[in-house]
């Protein structure tokens, strides 16, 4: 008897609500012309465009963005890049689902060590340079912003101040695997400030000098960042 299970094609992949709003911006902006520097309607107006809720809309947005294929700027809106005419868009949208939990649990294999680090090893100069970073994001979240930069800066004078080389060059050796996660996380409702609070209490426990504070404080961080609605939405394949 001829076994025919290899002639049958793959298992097709349930498609997120979230993948079908950004497919129907990419037509969109295809339909229209829109070029690299170019902005989205607001987002009222896109949603009601499209025929969608603001919630789905800003989350498509959101994997939009992480992405490359719009950046978000505070005061300007949503503006197109050089990749929003990409046909493979929703397949590099799929490709960061992904891989999210797996760069989460890089974050804090290496984060919380470089945390606790930081509290051993810490100068008052490298001090000043995580207020600033603070003070930074900070004032972006008053402002309206999500502290994106700030985060960055943040998370990077941490890392300088464990003076770890090899841990140093692993974490960029997956930067842009965390820009990703960082954008995604702070675009969740109320999470910059919650963001910013974890922040400044694995800054008091690396000023106190307190390694096991700051490995528990970054590991609580990381697992907020990783509370994200791509992964809560995640359907089963």
């Amino acid at each position: 008897m001829t076994d025919l299970s290899s002639r049958f094609p793959r298992r097709l992949q349930r498609t997120r609500l979230y993948e079908q709003v950004a497919e129907q911006i990419s037509e969109w902006i295809a339909e229209n012309g829109l070029k690299a520097g170019d902005r989205l309607p607001p987002e009222r107006e896109l949603a009601v465009r499209l025929g969608v809720s603001r919630a789905t809309l800003s989350q498509a947005l959101v994997a939009l963005e992480v992405v490359g294929v719009v950046a978000v700027r505070h005061g300007d809106g949503t503006v197109l890049t050089d990749k929003a005419g990409s046909a493979r868009i929703i397949d590099a949208i799929r490709a960061h689902a992904d891989r999210l939990p797996e760069v989460i649990e890089a974050r804090d294999a290496l984060e919380t060590k470089l945390a606790a680090l930081a509290a051993q090893r810490r100068t008052d100069a490298d001090l000043e340079t995580i207020e600033t970073a603070l003070q930074q994001m900070e004032r972006d979240i008053d402002a309206g912003g999500r502290g994106v930069d700030g985060d960055e800066l943040f998370h990077g004078a941490v890392t300088a101040a464990a003076y770890s080389p090899l841990l140093a060059q692993m974490m960029a050796t997956i930067r842009q695997l965390i820009v990703e996660t960082r954008i995604e996380s702070l675009s969740q409702p109320g999470r910059p400030r919650d963001s910013l609070a974890g922040h400044r209490r694995i800054a008091d426990a690396i000023r106190a000098g307190d390694p096991a504070g700051a490995a528990a404080a970054m590991h609580e961080h990381v697992m907020l960042v990783s509370d994200v609605a791509l992964l809560r939405e995640r359907p089963a394949e």
